[in-house]
């Protein structure tokens, strides 16, 4: 098993890599919206994916779970 300090030092990089990445989808997904003008979705889909990955993201940056987050999210994913 891992210690707290080793699971941040092995997958610090790894996760701060991927975060940026989703930023930067979202970013873009702003500025596409900005560029067409209200909601930006041309149908329901893409405007229901942002908001799954919005809250997506609030249940993997709650700092105290009710649960297990991948749990979580896979219920999340799999209603959404």
């Amino acid at each position: 098993m891992l210690t707290p300090s080793q699971v941040i030092e092995n997958y610090f990089l790894e996760s701060r890599h991927q975060i940026l990445e989703i930023a930067a989808m979202m970013d873009r997904y702003d500025v596409a919206v900005q560029r067409r003008g209200g909601n930006g979705a041309a149908g329901p889909a893409p405007g229901q994916k942002i908001e799954l990955l919005r809250k997506a993201l609030a249940i993997a940056a709650d700092p105290k779970p009710a649960g297990d987050r991948t749990v979580a999210l896979l219920e999340l994913f799999a209603t959404g």
